[in-house]
């Protein structure tokens, strides 16, 4: 059935472990996720370009330790110490800014009883770190790295993000996108949105024709 309105819903997207394609892209990050126990000092900085999927990793971890999901930008605004007695997930950690202290503290107070796990598109030597003690700390973090998808987990993705949309797509237009997007899960997330309004605006199913037509405009 073609769907007739295209109303601005809330999309849920599933984040959770069962919801997360291990690949060889992403397999090493996974396995520390899972290990994060056994982490030095209990901390690891998660490094990969934007729209490698650190997000959900980051809520994968989170769902197995119930930690405290921060951006980095709110960090200064948090008690460190507070904190550090429990696992927490900085988000964007390469854009800290005035939060250096706080972050500089929180990893200098983490407790057996907590864990801190970063995110970041860039190692901290490109952070523009004005706190030479929290660089030197930041550089002797251990780091698990994702790289950009390969096709099997590219698919993969489409597919998911077609689901959370309540969508069903013919394989062979997994295929075709998949040729033809830039290789990151944020282009995947981007370019499912972008059809799924376009078919409901035109009142027409999301084909290959569909999708030729929107990658074709992008040229323009």
């Amino acid at each position: 059935m073609i769907r007739q309105l295209a109303f601005d819903l809330p999309l849920t997207e599933a984040m959770t472990r069962e919801s997360f394609f291990a690949a060889p892209s992403n397999a090493v990050a996974l396995q520390m996720m899972e290990r994060w126990q056994d982490w030095p000092e209990r901390k690891l900085l998660l490094l990969g370009p934007e729209g490698a999927g650190k997000t959900h990793l980051a809520q994968v971890w989170a769902g197995m330790t119930g930690a405290l999901i921060l951006n980095a930008a709110d960090l200064a605004h948090q008690d460190p110490t507070g904190l550090a007695r429990q696992p927490v997930v900085v988000e964007d950690a390469d854009r800290i800014g005035a939060g250096e202290t706080a972050l500089f503290h929180l990893h200098n107070l983490v407790t057996e009883a907590g864990a801190l796990l970063m995110t970041a598109t860039t190692p901290p030597r490109d952070w523009g770190l004005s706190l030479p003690d929290l660089a030197s700390r930041m550089q002797a973090t251990q780091t698990a790295k994702l790289e950009a998808p390969d096709d099997a987990l590219l698919s993969a993705v489409l597919v998911k993000l077609f689901a959370d949309r309540q969508v069903t797509v013919a394989p062979n237009l997994i295929a075709y996108l998949v040729t033809r997007i830039p290789r990151s899960i944020s282009a995947a997330r981007t370019v499912v949105a972008d059809l799924d309004a376009r078919a409901l605006a035109a009142g027409r199913p999301i084909t290959r024709a569909l999708a030729g037509d929107l990658l074709d405009s992008r040229k323009t």
